[in-house]
């Protein structure tokens, strides 16, 4: 019981550290010694010093012969800081509780090894699966080299997300922006669609009471169609990346980098939705918000381009087959052939409903429940 509670309060250090710490995993760690709590830490940013190194600093002598607690294996190689592995050994712990390994090759278990070779006694798997779920985004990313990927949308109960017109302000309530605005905050990019922008002139930055990181903007725009007069080129709030297809206009594309907007022709002349993700994944964006219209979603959904989705189900009937739905394109012929998702969550936000849904796993029932949570 004591080493969930410790390790819980090394858990809440790194969930502090949300959307701060890309491409690095968040981490906490807690020093203990005696039923008394040394020194605590976690990873602010990368580049900076990791969460032992806080920990470790604040409990100074006193952590030789105490136990530490860290959320994710300590690592082993110089990378812009110190092996933490060999700073724990010096300190003098002689027991290191780590929730879940590195999946980084450069880590992957050497950090534990080269612990255990010193003679620090080393428990691995409490509170691993509040670990995995802090740094899905981590995990994703390293294994795959591409980003996490969340599809966010604001949908009416009959699952529209703007009226025959287009019209769309607004579905759902204050309190459901505001969270999407932390959802902004919380990943690397935010990504849309060229018609999102013509038709709504959207910021697409994060717009919170304290502030908030605003995310790289990316647009998919195949025939270079964004206006020059558009908020996201002319704003200047956050690097902006168009990509587009390989038969643009060359002096229309020079225009837009003249205002500091990077274009990126792709391969062909349409859009290929991995081709984007595995280059965002070499700019080591780590996760991205597609916030598109349904056609984009579409184009995400069909690929199997996603992690996660976050709906917004707001107690609104919009009706008519011309209203946009939140999922376009031509659909599946057969029911069978639908992409099957598992609902993660189901929570009140103000009047509305906030649903996290990610692609079934085979070895569950697609129905995992969890209380509605106000």
């Amino acid at each position: 019981m004591q080493d969930q509670k410790y390790m819980e309060l090394a858990l809440t250090m790194a969930r502090t550290t949300s959307g701060q710490t890309s491409p690095n995993p968040k981490v906490g760690a807690v020093v203990v010694k005696d039923g008394e709590v040394l020194g605590f830490g976690a990873h602010l940013k990368a580049g900076t010093p990791h969460a032992e190194v806080h920990a470790l600093q604040a409990a100074g002598e006193r952590a030789r012969g105490a136990d530490m607690y860290v959320t994710l294996e300590p690592c082993s190689h110089f990378g812009k800081t110190p092996p933490c592995a060999d700073l724990i050994i010096r300190s003098g712990v002689k027991r290191v509780v780590v929730a879940e390994l590195d999946p980084n090759p450069l880590v992957a278990g050497q950090g534990v090894a080269k612990l255990k070779a010193a003679g620090v006694e080393v428990e691995i798997g409490i509170g691993k699966e509040e670990a995995h779920s802090i740094n899905e985004h981590f995990f994703h990313y390293i294994q795959t080299n591409t980003p996490y990927v969340t599809i966010k949308a604001a949908a009416s109960l009959d699952g529209k997300t703007a009226a025959k017109t287009g019209d769309s302000k607004w579905i759902t309530s204050p309190e459901s922006r505001l969270d999407v605005h932390q959802l902004r905050h919380e990943h690397d990019a935010i990504l849309t669609g060229v018609n999102t922008i013509i038709q709504d002139n959207p910021h697409l930055t994060t717009r919170l009471p304290r502030g908030g990181k605003n995310p790289i903007r990316i647009v998919l725009d195949t025939h270079l169609r964004t206006p020059l007069e558009s908020n996201v080129i002319q704003d200047q709030a956050v690097k902006t990346i168009i990509y587009t297809g390989n038969d643009i206009d060359s002096k229309k594309a020079d225009t837009f980098r003249n205002l500091g907007i990077e274009i990126c022709p792709l391969s062909k002349s349409t859009i290929d939705i991995n081709e984007v993700l595995f280059d965002l994944g070499k700019r080591k964006i780590m996760s991205i918000l597609v916030e598109g219209g349904s056609e984009i979603h579409s184009s995400f959904i069909k690929s199997n381009a996603f992690q996660q989705i976050i709906l917004y189900i707001a107690p609104k009937i919009i009706g008519g087959k011309s209203a946009i739905p939140f999922v376009g394109g031509s659909g599946v012929e057969l029911v069978q052939f639908a992409n099957k998702l598992q609902f993660e969550s189901v929570q009140h936000i103000g009047c509305d409903l906030k649903i996290i849904a990610k692609p079934h796993k085979e070895e569950s029932n697609g129905c995992s429940r969890e209380l509605l949570r106000n």
